[in-house]
C-alpha cells in the first residue's frame, strides 16, 4: 500500500510539474498580456492544484487529503475567473493586443463608460 501511495504521489507531482513548467514557458514566450494570462491561469492552476493534491496523498491522512481537495477546487474555481476579470479590465483600459493577434471579439466602436 505504501508503494501505491508513493507512485500516486510521484505521478501527481510529475504531472503537476509538467503543467507548471508549460505555464512558465508560456509566460516567457507569449507575446502579450492576454496570452500570458491564459498560460498562467490554465496550466499554472492545474499544475499547482495537482501538486497540492500530491501533498494530501503523501500525508496519508483523510483530513489533510480533504483539505488538499478543498484547495484544489478553490484553485480551479478562482484562478481562471480572476484572470478573466484582469484581462477584461486590461482590455477596457486600452491595453493593446499583440500585432500577431488576428481578431479582437471584444472591440467596440463606442466608448465605454
Amino acid at each position: 500500500m505504501d508503494l501505491v501511495l508513493a507512485l500516486a504521489t510521484a505521478l501527481l507531482i510529475l504531472v503537476g510539474t509538467v503543467f507548471t513548467f508549460a505555464a512558465a514557458i508560456g509566460i516567457n514566450r507569449f507575446p502579450d498580456l492576454y496570452t500570458r494570462m491564459h498560460a498562467a491561469s490554465k496550466a499554472g492552476t492545474v499544475g499547482s492544484a495537482l501538486m497540492l493534491v500530491a501533498v494530501g496523498v503523501h500525508a496519508a491522512d483523510l483530513a489533510i487529503l480533504a483539505r488538499s481537495f478543498a484547495g484544489f477546487f478553490f484553485f480551479v474555481l478562482t484562478a481562471p475567473v480572476s484572470a478573466h476579470l484582469l484581462a477584461k479590465a486590461a482590455h477596457d483600459s486600452g491595453y493593446p493586443l499583440s500585432d500577431i493577434s488576428v481578431l479582437d471579439e471584444k472591440k467596440t466602436d463606442e466608448p465605454r463608460i
